[in-house]
């Protein structure tokens, strides 16, 4: 698992912005997708603050922005290109069973993922029983259009899938079993710092606040697991 990490936040720290192309998700039997819950304005603030300062520490990080933006994954999976919308459909159904803009979600402290000398922090948020249901029901859903493995021609890429690293295909492939249920560790990123930075940051005294989801989208996975293009927005119930 911390070996996949480490690759991710390597990928985030030194990703090149999004060039507009055409979705892979139009041309390949699979497509990697990332399922995720966006955080409303309250979040927001909390990670654009952080990420702010972490620029001024650390410039050569990354802006929150249309590439990076705020999202709590709740699965990464591999699905059949010409099941998307039944994978789209399955998800209103699981939202609709759900009220996730009414749930109180606490964010507790900062985490980094270290990559020396530096390292991609994030803002940890508890885990709960709504989460977790949630989770659950997500996987269930999407399970029937599940592929067990995927190619880089799932990914949304500039480079022909050159980008794609070999680690990735395996988180995606594996993430119900290193990364969901027990081993949930729900985030939300907020950008990249020198390890000294972030261990101080560590340090201090955090000031826990709530928030709650405010959207949900699926978006095509990119290079090192990012959310790189929005495939459909979901319809969450009031």
């Amino acid at each position: 698992m911390l070996k996949y990490a480490r690759n991710i936040a390597i990928a985030l720290i030194g990703i090149a912005p999004l060039l507009v192309s055409a979705s892979l998700a139009q041309q390949n039997p699979v497509t990697a997708i990332d399922i995720a819950l966006e955080p409303d304005a309250t979040m927001l603030q909390h990670a654009q603050a952080d990420n702010a300062r972490l620029l001024k520490s650390f410039p050569k990080g990354f802006a929150l922005d249309a590439t990076h933006n705020p999202h709590v994954t709740m699965l990464q999976q591999f699905v059949r290109t010409a099941d998307l919308e039944k994978v789209y459909a399955a998800l209103d159904k699981v939202f609709a069973t759900e009220k996730p803009t009414s749930w109180k979600l606490k964010a507790f402290k900062y985490y980094y993922i270290p990559v020396p000398p530096v390292g991609l922090a994030g803002i940890v948020v508890e885990p709960t029983e709504d989460l977790l249901r949630l989770q659950q029901k997500i996987i269930d859903a999407v399970t029937p259009y599940t592929e067990k493995t995927g190619t880089p021609a799932a990914f949304m890429s500039t480079e022909d899938g050159k980008d794609i690293q070999g680690s990735l295909l395996n988180y995606v492939a594996d993430f119900v079993t290193i990364a969901a249920g027990k081993k949930f560790n729900p985030h939300v990123t907020i950008g990249v710092g020198t390890e000294t930075y972030l261990n101080d940051m560590l340090a201090a005294p955090f000031d826990a606040f709530t928030f709650s989801p405010a959207g949900a989208s699926v978006y095509q996975l990119g290079s090192f697991g990012t959310a790189r293009k929005e495939l459909k927005a979901l319809v969450l119930t009031p």
